[in-house]
């Protein structure tokens, strides 16, 4: 048993160069690796950056709580309920808007400012509280989440329907 014992000693004494090689080959992965990003974020390679958008259409609202557990959306411009979002109804639309209402709590802010929906002339969609600063492009939840947002403004050049 003391042989066996001595001998695996022996094997461990021979692997002493391996872990250091490793170690070299480690960092200059890691360097090369750096070296690559540094450049790539100096030229700009890989970088996707958007045309700037043109805004097209605008909506100003505030979000309403109401008795029942309903929300009714209205526009500053003239006051008229823009939709009801009923208790159950328009999951993302009611837990976007809690998150934004929510911030403005924590930030100790209330209700004056209001939120803005913008869409732009590429068809994409932003929610905007100028109270918080906070921006959410709708785009990035996919197209029915976004959907649900872009039922309160109708569609350049469609009339307006109750379904709004």
């Amino acid at each position: 048993m003391g042989e066996r014992a001595e001998g695996a000693g022996r094997a461990m004494a021979v692997a002493g160069p391996a872990p250091a090689l490793l170690m070299i080959g480690a960092g200059a992965l890691m360097g090369f690796t750096m070296l690559a990003v540094l450049i790539g974020r100096s030229e700009k390679v890989g970088l996707v950056a958007l045309p700037p958008a043109k805004v097209v259409e605008r909506l100003e609202f505030r979000a309403e709580d109401q008795v029942d557990g309903s929300i009714a959306l209205r526009d500053v411009a003239d006051r008229h309920i823009v939709a009801w979002i009923r208790p159950g109804e328009d999951g993302f639309l009611r837990g976007t808007l809690r998150g934004l209402a929510q911030a403005r709590q924590r930030e100790g802010l209330g209700p004056e400012k209001p939120f803005s929906l913008t869409r732009y002339d590429d068809g994409r969609l932003a929610l905007a509280d100028e109270a918080t600063g906070r921006r959410v492009p709708l785009e990035a939840f996919g197209p029915t989440n976004a959907g649900a947002f872009a039922r309160l403004m109708p569609a350049p050049g469609a009339p307006a329907t109750e379904a709004r």
